[in-house]
């Protein structure tokens, strides 16, 4: 993080000697910045016929880095002129993106990789690669990664997807790791060099080395494989906003609002699934408050009738916002009695589901008592890891959760992975792409240059991108 600032100065001031005097605009983030991408990525069903040239855009975004061509574009011209003094002193100055006309989707003479190897594979599922085939990039359009993760994409990726104007993902032999620990849980027979498998895990490492993005792509070889996958892309949301009410049967707080949002993304891609699955619990469900609504007074708990499908449960929580919270419940002990079929649950930024006071007594100031994140009632119930159910945790540093012991409160001593920064060939691969996708100018571009970037950033993935504009 101490590159930038230095960085920063330096590329403004060697704009400014070149030129004499870079030119500064406001930019904006448009919602449609992501548009491009539909047509900088490809469509399987298309590939035959090869891709067409993305056209230049207007899109702007903010990132830190100097101009890569070195030429003031047209926008540029109508911004507001600074000078060499007053604009490397702005650390917080706002760039264009990349707006160069990117070259065919798919060229072989441009998608080279290292050692003359093909940049991009060309296939529909993660479950195809061994090993030997990882550093490569798989590349879908957005509209894809949205069908299999209707519940929403990680904020990491979609950057990466922004800034690149295309929407690949780098195979990496973690995610390959990732991936075999849960294959051979449910298939045995598989072998490889790995003999240890986990049915849970908490994945941990350094700020922007991929959790989050190798847990989404986790759950799109488990959804492609057929899994039933319930899939939290912001632990944090389940933690943060709406209404929280004390449930005064559980004495936990129950939060209407969120479980709704909860039981609606479920749906989004499992709800011909969820139809075929019948309920095995037939127990009253609590009912707690609604959302701005109290408590109902005619009756404290709702049945689901004989035959009933996990379909006709979480619509019922949907529709009554008494149950909702209940129903969450409920669904977390159904999905545990499932054989029919695998089910994973892989929630991102699971570390807002702790606290600091976990660990400590609550705490009250001016009869406010605080609340802590295991006394809500959704969280206890899906939070706790010590189970016979395949679950997997990742870690986000941006929650601003702080570190947390090594030892958490429900979850197994083994059961936390540190996930590894890119190593230097996953680097070289990642440096080969940026070249591909006009980050880092092609005439510019070597081996000393690209390994610069890596020893500078350690192998930060975001570190790398920003950097990669210098080149």
């Amino acid at each position: 993080m101490i590159l930038r600032p230095l960085l920063r100065r330096g590329g403004a001031a060697a704009a400014a000697a070149s030129s004499g005097g870079a030119r500064a605009t406001e930019v904006t983030n448009p919602p449609s910045a992501l548009a491009s991408l539909l047509l900088a990525s490809r469509s399987y069903a298309k590939a035959k016929g090869g891709g067409k040239p993305a056209s230049a855009t207007s899109n702007r975004g903010k990132i830190r880095a100097k101009d890569q061509r070195g030429v003031a574009s047209a926008d540029e011209t109508a911004g507001a002129e600074f000078s060499a003094g007053g604009g490397g002193d702005d650390l917080d100055a706002e760039f264009e993106l990349p707006t160069d006309p990117l070259p065919p989707t798919y060229d072989p003479a441009l998608d080279v990789g290292p050692g003359g190897r093909p940049l991009f594979a060309f296939t529909d599922t993660f479950g195809s690669f061994a090993h030997r085939d990882s550093n490569v990039y798989v590349d879908f359009t957005l509209d894809e990664w949205k069908a299999m993760l209707p519940e929403g994409l990680p904020a990491g990726m979609m950057k990466e997807f922004q800034e690149t104007r295309r929407c690949a993902v780098m195979v990496r032999k973690s995610f390959l790791d990732l991936r075999d620990n849960f294959r051979r849980i449910v298939d045995p027979a598989i072998t490889t060099k790995h003999k240890d498998t986990k049915k849970q895990i908490v994945l941990d490492g350094p700020r922007s080395c991929g959790k989050s993005i190798a847990l989404a792509m986790l759950v799109h070889w488990a959804r492609t494989e057929g899994w039933l996958v319930f899939y939290v892309p912001q632990g944090k949301d389940w933690t943060h906003g709406g209404f929280f009410y004390r449930n005064t049967y559980s004495d936990f707080f129950d939060t209407p609002v969120q479980a709704a949002k909860i039981l609606q993304d479920f749906l989004k891609y499992n709800e011909t699934r969820l139809q075929q699955l019948p309920c095995q619990i037939f127990e009253p469900i609590p009912l707690g408050e609604g959302a701005g609504v109290g408590r109902m007074n005619e009756a404290d708990t709702v049945e689901m009738p004989e035959g009933s499908s996990l379909y006709d449960l979480i619509q019922t929580g949907i529709n009554h916002t008494h149950a909702s919270v209940g129903v969450v419940v409920r669904l977390r002990k159904e999905l545990s009695l499932i054989k029919d079929v695998p089910v994973l649950f892989a929630i991102d930024q699971y570390n807002s589901w702790f606290t600091f006071s976990d660990f400590q007594e609550p705490v009250t100031v001016r009869s406010c008592r605080s609340i802590h994140a295991k006394e809500l009632t959704m969280v206890n119930a899906y939070r706790p890891m010590l189970h016979n159910d395949m679950m997997v945790g990742a870690f986000s540093h941006s929650t601003a959760v702080g570190k947390l012991r090594e030892e958490l409160p429900d979850v197994p001593s083994n059961a936390r992975l540190m996930f590894p920064r890119y190593t230097l060939s996953e680097a070289e691969t990642v440096c080969h792409y940026y070249m591909r996708q006009k980050i880092i100018r092609r005439e510019n571009f070597s081996e000393e240059k690209w390994k610069k970037i890596y020893y500078l950033s350690n192998g930060n993935g975001s570190e790398m991108r920003w950097l990669a504009a210098f080149v």
